[in-house]
């Protein structure tokens, strides 16, 4: 069976998606409140190849930028924002049309991955990033949501 990852078009479609959610949270008034302090100039490649590894694709973010412990580090520490939260999935569920991924059941299962990651992997650790344990492996997600 073909992974989420292929279906989505590979790396190519990664970073077409990853490109079109950046976009939209960077307009977001709510959102954008989390890259007030700047980003990498790589970020959505960076994103792009997280999510590729979540979905069943190569292993490239672990390969080339870090391991989920450094990810959840970045974004815990900063209270409960589930405003925030809820926002980041709506420009996900734009950036999805943005993207061109509008066909199900594609579209119901990277949204599902998307807020799961937002409202539970990211968010898991909200009081401190030192809370954090440092052996995390990156989650992957499959068309059966999260795998063991």
């Amino acid at each position: 069976m073909q992974s989420v990852y292929e279906a989505a078009g590979g790396r190519a479609g990664m970073l077409r998606l990853a490109e079109a959610w950046h976009s939209r949270v960077l307009a977001d008034e709510v959102v954008s409140h989390a890259f007030q302090h700047g980003f990498q100039p790589d970020h959505t490649e960076r994103l792009a190849a997280y999510w590729a590894e979540a979905l069943g694709g190569p292993h490239s973010y672990s390969d080339a930028y870090g391991d989920e412990s450094s990810v959840v580090r970045i974004h815990s520490g900063n209270g409960p924002h589930d405003d925030m939260d809820r926002r980041a999935i709506a420009c996900f569920d734009q950036a999805l049309v943005d993207a061109g991924f509008t066909a199900e059941p594609l579209r119901q299962v990277l949204h599902e991955y998307f807020a799961w990651a937002t409202t539970t992997s990211m968010t898991r650790y909200d009081a401190s990033a030192d809370d954090v344990p440092s052996d995390l492996t990156i989650p992957r997600w499959s068309w059966d949501g999260l795998q063991p």
